[in-house]
């Protein structure tokens, strides 16, 4: 496939199918905080799609919208506004019932899937996720949201007992943390920020969201659901450079939980600038470099699809993708050879495009990024084996497959987050298993293998080295009833949907001596429905 090919895969106007179109740029000149949506008049931040249109003048990167850059003083206000709907705790939303609190997230999930459309169009639009993929993306965010929803129900009634233990009466419930600064990723803006965002939301704590910056705008149809499910500061949205309105946030020590999905740079130079170190919570997703190893006996089909798929989809674009694939020497050839073929089949286009694989990248320096990492690979002596691999024109890059890689190489070290491919032959396997225990990530790997002994040897070598370990499968954060995690700098904190609801709360205990005075106390607060937190109601 040569450049002028992959040229000619860019549209021009007319060739957009006017069902996923968008006719007019969407300008977002509101904010959502303190629940009213507040008018903006300030500067604004454009957004460009990775999507270049065809024009007289050449190819002209299509401009989608824009949205509001606030600065420090407009973000301590939200802030505060958060910090009072909290309350210390005693705020309207930390303090109703569970049951309340399930009511108005079943309120939002309803007026959310009436934006399907919208929120899928932009989700394609922004970060050039194919029509299949986006679907798929808001459609599993919202049965997470009742999967959360039917989680928390179990909680709630598991915890509606009373415990009586030597001579103490005791009820064990779950409690909120307090204001939580939410941060989702560009490759999942939707469903990633949401496996932080609702499970905080439910627990009855106060949020504070700052949309990705490629993957802004999806957000935009959602702000009024948000303003009309819960009360007045419960969600409060945040816009700008992160630069520029985080430190001051982190420094005031008022946000009680960190979650961020993103960078663990970030991560650490957020953390080191809250005051209270010991008060602040974190729940991180963080750095991947998750390898594949192919035994001598995989079945090579099976690796090679699945090699394919963890590597490439989403071209690449996943913490949980595959980043590094070590293959057993006797393997190499054979394997190199049907994944470069499979490579070479994978279709490219826009994202309406019926079955495409690989799409146009949303960071603007990714095409020169990659391109680096495979020339500096070629310098150590690893070849390109596809034909067409690392290819590219504006915003599209052709996945290349790098052979044979080694540890003098960046490709080895980084984590390229994009549709590059390396391969290292491997003889012993301690080379993947001394690559797996030296890594600063922890995050998964998958096993491709028949033979039980090694499988098993496998098993134990890297089970306490990453959160979880793949046998015959691609890398995969599903299903979300699995816990999702990572070790060393991939992770802080345990998503999932019972994991997340555990968690942005805290167990906290009502306990009393069990005399009848105490009995009786604790019998008329329950009976009369006195107390939303000491109660012995049944969610159904």
């Amino acid at each position: 496939m040569k450049a002028i090919e992959l040229e000619q895969l860019f549209p021009n106007q007319g060739q957009i199918p006017a069902e996923f179109d968008l006719t007019e740029p969407l300008e977002q000149k509101e904010y959502l905080v303190n629940g009213e949506m507040r008018a903006w008049k300030g500067k604004t931040q454009d957004v460009w799609s990775p999507i270049y249109i065809k024009t007289d003048k050449g190819f002209e990167q299509k401009r989608i919208g824009s949205y509001p850059i606030t600065d420090a003083s407009d973000a301590m206000e939200v802030l505060y506004a958060g910090v009072k709907a909290y309350s210390n705790g005693r705020g309207e939303w930390p303090s109703m019932s569970v049951s309340k609190r399930i009511e108005c997230v079943e309120k939002f999930t309803q007026k959310m899937i009436q934006k399907r459309s919208e929120v899928v169009k932009l989700l394609m639009w922004e970060i050039g996720k194919s029509l299949t993929d986006s679907q798929k993306e808001f459609d599993r965010t919202v049965q997470y949201i009742y999967d959360t929803i039917g989680a928390l129900k179990d909680i709630d009634r598991n915890s509606s007992t009373f415990l009586i233990e030597e001579g103490i009466i005791g009820q064990v419930r779950r409690s909120p943390l307090g204001v939580v600064l939410c941060m989702g990723p560009f490759n999942y803006p939707l469903n990633e920020t949401f496996t932080t965002l609702i499970p905080a939301l439910i627990m009855g704590n106060i949020v504070l969201f700052k949309p990705p910056k490629h993957g802004t705008l999806l957000h935009y149809p959602l702000l009024e659901a948000f303003k009309d499910s819960f009360p007045p500061g419960v969600i409060n949205t945040l816009y700008g450079r992160g630069n520029s309105i985080i430190p001051q946030l982190m420094e005031s020590g008022k946000i009680d939980v960190l979650t961020l999905i993103g960078s663990s740079k970030v991560a650490d130079k957020l953390k080191k600038m809250h005051p209270k170190v010991n008060r602040l919570r974190a729940i991180l997703g963080l750095d991947a470099k998750n390898a594949a190893i192919v035994t001598e006996s995989a079945q090579l089909d099976v690796a090679i699809n699945e090699c394919l798929l963890g590597s490439l989809s989403f071209n690449g674009q996943r913490c949980t993708a595959i980043k590094i694939i070590f293959v057993h020497k006797s393997l190499a050839d054979a394997f190199n050879k049907g994944l470069a073929e499979k490579i070479e089949s994978l279709k490219v286009g826009m994202m309406w495009d019926p079955g495409v694989q690989i799409t146009p990248l949303p960071e603007p320096n990714k095409p020169a990024y990659l391109k680096e990492l495979i020339e500096d690979a070629k310098m150590h002596g690893a070849s390109v084996l596809n034909p067409h691999g690392g290819e590219n024109f504006k915003s599209i890059f052709f996945p290349a497959l790098l052979y044979p890689v080694s540890s003098k190489m960046k490709v080895w070290h980084e984590e390229q987050f994009g549709p590059v491919v390396p391969v290292v032959p491997f003889e012993d396997l301690s080379t993947p298993i001394e690559y797996i225990h030296e890594s600063s990530h922890g995050q998964q790997v998958a096993i491709f293998g028949t033979d039980v002994n090694q499988i098993s040897e496998l098993i134990d070598e890297t089970v306490n080295q990453v959160s979880r370990v793949n046998i015959n499968a691609q890398c995969q954060r599903g299903p979300d009833s699995f816990p999702f995690t990572g070790r060393k700098d991939s992770a802080e904190g345990t998503l999932s949907v019972t994991a997340a609801l555990r968690s942005f709360s805290i167990r906290t205990v009502v306990a009393t001596k069990a005399n009848q005075l105490n009995k009786d106390l604790v019998n008329q607060i329950v009976e009369n429905q006195q107390s939303n937190f000491l109660s012995t109601r049944f969610i159904l």
